[in-house]
């Protein structure tokens, strides 16, 4: 039935836009309006006062008496009577009478009937909730029963969803829950109260044989790709970027090599090699490079015979640094502009770590949670996998990599602060609805520029999916689609979707270990921190790329911080690119175009306040910017709409 075709339209309108605005806010009242919407759409009696809809089902006195008050200022403003509020029980009845008049003539109708479904054995899906309390109960031990703490701790292995913790934000499910529906299915026999111990039925027993044979199954057609993974595991194979198992749980005994072929051709939208970089092979590290034009004889930095080591297995808590970033801020000046030519560019010695002198690790933005409630999930999880996070505040990204030094004081005594350096790795995870958000509040591209202005080679966007009502998911799926395809083809960055983030832990979990088989076995070139300017950093990195491909030359963590600070990176030309993309359509491309023209704020209001403010004037400011890039005929350009819009902000119209 339309809207147009309802009983009540006006009221159903009304309804329809309070539940438009409630799903625009992701508010859990949106069901609410969404009952109330149907109901009233459903029902063929025609209502004289809001009052009278409380004998629907779904609508309450809460939704009759903001209804009520919408129809008093409707009648007000069309200058129509309010119609009278019913009184006494009278009109009730007879609406309660009518309506059940319709329910049994709806009743009465025959409805078609339903074909007969063959009944399949029931077979949990391959590491859920279910499969795992199964896959546990068939080993129960000596008693043949186990209580829940048990229980859990044996199946977590086994399922790729969490036994605690919820895998969304906004749900409440978690992989226990499956225990109903295997008692449902009387699978599982539950005795004793109040602690409750849990074994198999006969029927379970039977589920818990079919698991087994479609996983023998799987493990034989699979055998071959199953071996060659578990001789690169043990470090017989060099390491692979695209071959490296990121979507195979470490914890979870039977990964099918099925599941694998599925994820990894659902998860790359466009045929992109992840992180754009060679493999380096730990047994062959690189060849020294003939001395370049800003580079001078090494300082060799080696490793004692002192091993500083962390010990691994017995502490797994994570790191936790309180150190700021804001003590970075003056650590690099801000220096004189660079010209064309490279002869300007600063000469130097680079610091080399040798190989066994640091270490890699892994650095979390302390922002990064799973929930409020739950703010250490993402560090405990990731040292479940045997990752320990390093928490500190990031002023970019949510996730990097750095090379720790073993032997504190090294760097210092070698012209870099402190005993990191930062590697050319960095994460950018984001939800379906803060990606949303960022959209619209223009933080995506904000981030995506100082992204770029940061010198880092491999960026990576993590899209984690998260479940938005359809309406909501309709409205921005081209604006989503838009964002990641960008991502990838403008930006050229890498694109990772993952389901739940669990799935995005262990993904992070799988790239330090693919960037310990990288960096450990070879080298390290360390710019020095005096001879970096905010000026001078992105052309001298850029000339050390192109010069020495093969070699990597990175800064020290309190440098990096120093850079990306807001309130270092910011130059007026920054701000006024900024300023510039505010304005809708204008994208950073043309935004860049535009300053070439009018390097700063100041030239770009002279250039329309010289147009003139008479109507002949206010014709050239509206075609001013269109004019001054025509010459330019791909995303760069601006149509006449646009610059139209570009005076209405910054012109005398």
């Amino acid at each position: 039935m339309a809207d147009d075709t309802c009983a009540n339209p006006l009221f159903l309108g009304w309804i329809k836009e309070w539940w438009d605005i409630e799903r625009e806010r992701n508010s859990k009242g949106a069901p609410t309006y969404k009952r109330a919407y149907n109901s009233l759409k459903s029902c063929p009696l025609i209502f004289q006062h809001p009052s009278e809809l409380d004998v629907l089902s779904g609508i309450g006195a809460k939704i009759c008496q903001r209804l009520t008050d919408k129809l008093k200022r409707h009648c007000e403003e069309n200058g129509l009577p309010m119609p009278k509020h019913p009184k006494g029980r009278k009109r009730k009845r007879e609406l309660e009478n009518a309506l059940a008049e319709v329910a049994v003539a709806q009743n009465e109708q025959p409805s078609p009937p339903k074909k007969a479904r063959n009944a399949r054995p029931y077979v949990p899906k391959l590491n859920s909730g279910a499969y795992a309390l199964l896959m546990a109960l068939s080993d129960p031990g000596p008693s043949g029963y186990m209580d829940k703490t048990a229980l859990i701790a044996k199946a977590q292995p086994y399922s790729e969803y969490s036994f605690t913790v919820p895998s969304m934000a906004n749900k409440s499910y978690t992989a226990w829950d499956a225990m109903k529906a295997l008692d449902d299915k009387e699978l599982v026999h539950i005795r004793g109260r109040p602690t409750k111990r849990y074994s198999l039925t006969d029927e379970g027993w039977q589920v818990v044989k079919r698991m087994k044979e479609a996983r023998d199954l799987v493990d034989g057609v699979g055998g071959n790709a199953t071996a060659s993974r578990t001789a690169t595991a043990s470090g017989s194979g060099t390491s692979n970027v695209n071959r490296h198992d990121e979507n195979i749980n470490p914890n979870r005994p039977d990964s099918g090599v099925k599941r694998e072929i599925k994820r990894e051709s659902r998860y790359t939208p466009l045929d992109l090699k992840p992180f754009g970089s060679a493999t380096v092979s730990p047994e062959k590290p690189p060849q020294p490079k003939p001395r370049t034009a800003t580079s001078e004889p090494i300082v060799v930095l080696d490793s004692d015979e002192e091993d500083f080591r962390y010990d691994e297995v017995e502490d797994r808590k994570p790191i936790i640094r309180e150190t700021t970033n804001r003590e970075y801020i003056d650590l690099v000046a801000d220096g004189d502009a660079v010209p064309a030519d490279e002869s300007s560019l600063p000469h130097f010695t680079p610091i080399r770590l040798a190989p066994g002198s640091f270490t890699v690790e892994l650095v979390l933005d302390t922002r990064e949670v799973q929930a409020k409630n739950n703010r250490d999930h993402i560090q405990e999880e990731l040292c479940k996998l045997g990752v320990r996070p390093i928490m500190r505040s990031l002023e970019l990204g949510d996730v990097l990599w750095i090379a720790k030094c073993k032997q504190p004081g090294w760097l210092n005594r070698l012209g870099a602060e402190g005993d990191e350096v930062v590697l050319d790795y960095i994460v950018e995870r984001k939800r379906l609805d803060d990606l949303i958000g960022s959209i619209k509040d223009g933080r995506f591209r904000e981030q995506k520029y100082r992204l770029k202005r940061s010198g880092m080679k491999n960026v990576i966007y993590v899209i984690e999916h998260f479940t938005l009502d359809q309406d909501i998911r309709k409205k921005y799926q081209e604006a989503m689609d838009t964002a990641m395809a960008s991502i990838q083809v403008v930006n050229g960055y890498f694109l990772k979707k993952t389901d739940t983030i669990a799935e995005s832990i262990r993904y992070l979990a799988a790239v330090t270990d693919m960037l310990k088989k990288i960096y450990e076995a070879k080298p390290l070139f360390v710019i020095p921190t005096k001879v970096l300017t905010a000026k001078n950093y992105l052309p001298l990195i850029k000339h050390l790329r192109e010069k020495e491909p093969s070699r990597g030359h990175y800064i020290s963590y309190p440098a990096f911080a120093s850079l990306v600070s807001k309130s270092e990176m910011m130059t007026l030309g920054d701000v006024f690119l900024k300023m510039l993309m505010c304005i809708r359509r204008l994208s950073g491309e043309k935004a860049i175009e535009i300053r070439k023209v009018w390097k700063t704020p100041y030239e770009l209001v002279k250039a329309f306040e010289a147009c003139g403010t008479d109507e002949n004037g206010k014709k050239k400011q509206r075609a001013l910017v269109a004019s001054m890039l025509s010459h330019l005929v791909d995303r760069r350009s601006v149509d006449k709409g646009l610059s139209e819009k570009i005076a209405g902000v910054w012109g005398f119209l």
